[in-house]
């Protein structure tokens, strides 16, 4: 969607709080020992406290509030009865609807002590999507976002899972367009002032091709580490808007 009205971006930011606060009060609780569930739980009470629903089961009738992906799951991984361990990586893909409007970010998490290596993946994440933010103001493409995301990700050694990208958002989880991670030939869609899109770099330590599992879950296909992160945010004609810090 393209925010053009003082009532949309009103309603999106509030969204944006929404999933900003889930994220945050997960940070804090993830260690080893808690379950996936768990933290499912807390994110529906958070949501229940605002008045939010999970996009993903509004959408496509997720079995879960949030996605929640460890290890080698690069995304849509189902919270249940698995118990986090020290030296993991877990990824919070928090998705919140609140009067109409949605927001979307997502945050890579070590739980205890993780191996320099993996906390080296989760910084290239980062660094990609600060990236990706830097290229994406109005006047610009859609290839541009890629091309930022993708050189930073390679310049510091780690592959990105070409087959995963971004979207439009607002009304829906996923609107047009589509914002791939990755360099593209051809002709791409131009950034306009007030559209609402997410940059979401996700990424591997390995090859970066991935492969589904199950209905849900997409995993890597090399069983190698994967990071993700994501924000929801506004073009303008200068540093967009982010609505979900």
């Amino acid at each position: 969607m393209s925010a053009d009205t003082p009532e949309e971006l009103a309603g999106l930011r509030a969204a944006g709080r929404v999933v900003a606060q889930t994220i945050r009060e997960l940070r804090k609780l993830v260690r080893a020992g808690i379950t996936t569930a768990e933290l499912d739980a807390e994110a529906a009470r958070i949501f229940a406290s605002h008045g939010a629903r999970s996009g993903p089961r509004l959408d496509y009738d997720f079995p879960g509030t949030i996605c929640i992906s460890v290890g080698d799951e690069a995304v849509h991984g189902i919270p249940g009865p698995r118990r986090l361990r020290d030296g993991e990586l877990v990824k919070l893909d928090v998705t919140a609807e609140l009067n109409g409007f949605y927001a979307d970010a997502c945050r890579t998490v070590a739980v205890g002590k993780a191996k320099p290596s993996a906390l080296k993946l989760i910084g290239a994440a980062e660094s990609g999507l600060k990236r990706g933010m830097a290229a994406a103001t109005a006047g610009a493409t859609v290839n541009d976002i890629g091309v930022a995301v993708q050189g930073e990700v390679e310049k510091r050694g780690f592959a990105v899972c070409g087959a995963l990208s971004g979207h439009g958002i607002g009304r829906k989880i996923h609107e047009e367009p589509t914002v791939f991670n990755v360099a593209l030939p051809g002709p791409s869609p131009t950034l306009t002032e007030g559209l609402v899109i997410t940059i979401e770099p996700i990424i591997a330590a390995g090859d970066g091709e991935v492969v589904e599992d199950g209905e849900w879950v997409v995993r890597t296909s090399d069983g190698s580490l994967s990071a993700h992160a994501e924000h929801t945010l506004v073009i303008t004609d200068g540093a967009p808007l982010v609505l979900t810090a």
